[in-house]
């Protein structure tokens, strides 16, 4: 099982993360977290890298439902979507699997939530 999801489209990279950022609100989601990763890089360690953003994602009511499933979930939350700009020219957009990451956790109620959960995230992918 792969641990992510992930589809390459043509575009300029702002817009898809605008893109990415509108198809996850359709699907309930937030974006908590903004990590532009090129700019990290450069500002910490001086190094030049391609556009790379990480867009931590929440969606509240199923965080609820995992954190009252499993106190300790939070470790694996918010779900990250990354926004990376290839040397094609292409924007690739992947999210995490949330059903492979939550195989490592032993709690049942966790398999519907994530499945669900991947199930809203496939759908966004699908939507760009």
């Amino acid at each position: 099982m792969k641990y992510y999801i992930d589809k390459k489209i043509n575009g300029s990279f702002d817009e898809v993360v605008g893109q990415v950022t509108e198809a996850l609100q359709k699907e309930g989601f937030g974006v908590l977290t903004e990590i532009d990763i090129q700019q990290k890089l450069k500002e910490k360690v001086d190094i030049d890298f391609r556009k790379y953003k990480i867009l931590g994602a929440c969606n509240p009511p199923y965080a609820y439902q995992a954190l009252a499933a499993e106190d300790k979930i939070g470790t694996m939350l918010p779900c990250n979507v990354v926004v990376q700009e290839l040397e094609s020219g292409e924007i690739e957009v992947a999210a995490v699997n949330p059903v492979a990451s939550m195989q490592a956790v032993e709690n049942d109620d966790l398999f519907c939530i994530s499945t669900e959960i991947l199930r809203k995230l496939e759908r966004v992918i699908a939507s760009l």
